[in-house]
């Protein structure tokens, strides 16, 4: 994976288009079709204390996750990137799609509150490496820095 031309791939795409929306379903479809062996990848938005459903690439999906509930709500509340190997021993674990066995989630923060996850499910256990999760992290930062300025 080339990571450097990817980041540079994504920031072409954001970069003058001001819709949050837009950018949000762009950066899903393409990190969709960059990353191997993926099966869901996309977007939680902070609204009243629930992450609510963004842009996304993949099967239908939960629409609101409480803070600290999942792997999405915990990672938020946390404010800490988590990779799970196996999603099945993850306590409180929110199934939306059967087939997912490891998932990978990165608050977007800014201004030092969370506003969002970037959520990335795989059908395959330990399926995301501490260089995905390098990568996924930059983009994060992308998109902090591009798409909510």
């Amino acid at each position: 994976m080339n990571k450097q031309l990817f980041l540079e791939q994504i920031y072409t795409l954001v970069k003058d288009e001001k819709n949050i929306v837009a950018n949000l379903a762009n950066v899903s479809a393409f990190l969709n079709e960059i990353l191997p062996d993926i099966n869901w990848v996309g977007f939680y938005l902070l609204e009243n204390n629930e992450l609510v459903l963004g842009p996304f690439q993949g099967k239908v999906a939960c629409i609101r996750i409480p803070m600290g509930r999942g792997v999405c709500g915990t990672a938020a509340y946390q404010k800490t990137t988590l990779c799970v190997d196996d999603v099945h021993q993850f306590q409180g674990h929110i199934a939306c799609d059967s087939n997912s066995r490891s998932e990978i989630v990165i608050p977007i923060i800014k201004d030092h509150e969370v506003i969002g996850v970037l959520d990335v499910d795989s059908p395959s256990y330990h399926r995301f490496s501490q260089k995905d999760q390098i990568f996924l992290e930059e983009v994060v930062k992308l998109i902090v820095q591009y798409i909510f300025k």
